[in-house]
C-alpha cells in the first residue's frame, strides 16, 4: 500500500523541511506502507522552491512541483493531485500547523462506508478577526449552497481514497473549489478529532482580498443557487413596492394627504436599496458569465514549469 502526501506550497522556506521530517517520522511507525511526499511550489515570493528542490534531489521519496505562476491553493493542490499516485491521498499545509502525526488515524478511518476522512480541529490556533468570520462564511456557504451536512467539518488536512482524487483531477475548469469537489464525489464522510498547532513560523498566506475571492469562488463554482436567491429578492422587493404603492393609492382615497409625509428621504432611501440590489445582481450574473467565457477558452488551472524527482532504483524496485 502506497499514500501520497501533496503539500501546495507558498512562503514556506523555513517551514517546509520540519513538516517534510514529521511525515517521514509518521510514515516509519507503518513499515507497510511506501509512501511519496509532493511539494508544489504555488511561484512564491521567498525561496520555498529552492528548498523543495533540494528536498526533492536528495530523497526519491519527494517530488518537487514548480508552478510557472500563482495559482492559488485549489489549482496547486489539483497540480499534485495529478502526479500523486498512491493507493491513498493526504493533503494538509506546509506551515507546521497541520499534525500529519495523525495521519494514520484518519486513514484507519476509511473503508466501505466512508471515502474521505477529514481532521476537525478542537483547539483552533489564533486567527484574526477576519480569517475566523470567513471561516464561518465559508461553513454556510457549504451548507446552503452545495448541501453540506452541518455535522462535516471539512478542513485542509484530509485523507481520501484514490478514485476520489482521480475524480476530483477530472474537473476541467479554472476555478476549483476542492470542498466543492469532494462534495461532488461522494457523501460518505467522516472526522477525526486532532489538535491544530501553531504554524512554525511566519504568517497566513491569504490576505482579505484572497478571502474575498475565496468567498465567491464558493459562491459561484458549483451551484445557482445565488442566482436563485437574486430572483427571490427581486421579487420581493417587487412586491413590497406594489404593497407600497396600493398603501399611498387607499391613503390618498381616504382624503389623509396630510398625514403622508414628503418623503423625499424614504424615496433616496429606497431608490439606493433598489440600486444596489440591481447593480449586485448584474455583478452576480456577470460574474458566472466572465467565469463561463473564460472556461470556453479553456484557460489553465496551472502551468508547470518543471518537475524535479530523484531515481533510486531500491525504491522502485520496492515499490513494485
Amino acid at each position: 500500500m502506497k499514500i501520497s502526501f501533496v503539500i501546495p506550497c507558498y512562503g514556506s522556506e523555513h517551514t517546509i523541511e520540519q513538516v517534510v521530517d514529521e511525515i517521514r517520522q509518521t510514515v516509519a511507525t507503518r513499515p507497510s506502507f511506501d509512501y511519496e511526499i509532493v511539494l508544489v511550489s504555488d511561484c512564491p515570493p521567498d525561496n520555498t522552491f529552492k528548498v523543495i528542490r533540494a528536498l526533492a534531489e536528495q530523497d526519491a521519496h519527494i517530488t518537487a512541483v514548480e508552478l510557472a505562476k500563482n495559482s492559488g491553493q485549489p489549482n496547486a493542490i489539483l497540480a499534485g493531485l495529478h502526479v500523486a499516485d498512491g493507493d491513498y491521498v493526504c493533503c494538509g499545509d506546509d506551515d507546521g500547523q497541520t499534525v500529519f502525526c495523525e495521519t494514520f488515524r484518519l486513514l484507519d478511518e476509511l473503508g466501505d462506508d466512508c471515502d474521505i476522512v477529514f481532521g476537525r480541529y478542537e483547539e483552533r490556533g489564533r486567527k484574526s478577526w477576519f480569517r475566523d468570520f470567513g471561516s464561518n462564511v465559508n461553513e454556510w456557504m457549504l451548507h446552503t449552497f452545495l448541501d453540506k451536512k452541518k455535522e462535516w467539518y471539512m478542513s485542509s488536512f484530509f485523507v481520501m481514497k484514490k478514485f476520489v482524487a482521480q475524480k476530483m483531477t477530472e474537473y476541467p475548469n479554472p476555478y476549483p473549489f476542492i470542498e466543492g469537489l469532494v462534495l461532488r464525489v461522494t457523501h460518505r464522510i467522516k472526522n477525526v478529532d486532532v489538535v491544530e498547532r501553531e504554524r512554525f513560523s511566519g504568517k497566513s498566506g491569504y490576505s482579505f482580498m484572497k478571502l474575498i475571492s475565496l468567498w465567491v469562488n464558493g459562491f459561484t463554482a458549483f451551484s445557482v443557487k445565488p442566482l436563485r436567491m437574486a430572483s427571490f429578492c427581486g421579487f420581493l422587493i417587487a412586491a413590497l413596492g406594489l404593497g407600497y404603492g396600493a398603501f399611498v393609492v387607499i391613503r390618498r382615497l381616504l382624503e389623509m394627504p396630510e398625514e403622508v409625509s414628503e418623503g423625499w428621504a424614504s424615496l433616496a432611501v429606497l431608490i439606493a436599496v433598489v440600486g444596489g440590489l440591481i447593480l449586485m445582481v448584474l455583478g452576480l450574473l456577470g460574474e458566472y458569465i466572465g467565469r463561463l467565457y473564460i472556461s470556453i477558452n479553456k484557460s489553465p488551472q496551472f502551468v508547470v514549469r518543471s518537475i524535479v524527482k530523484k531515481e533510486n532504483v531500491d525504491v522502485d524496485e520496492k515499490t513494485e
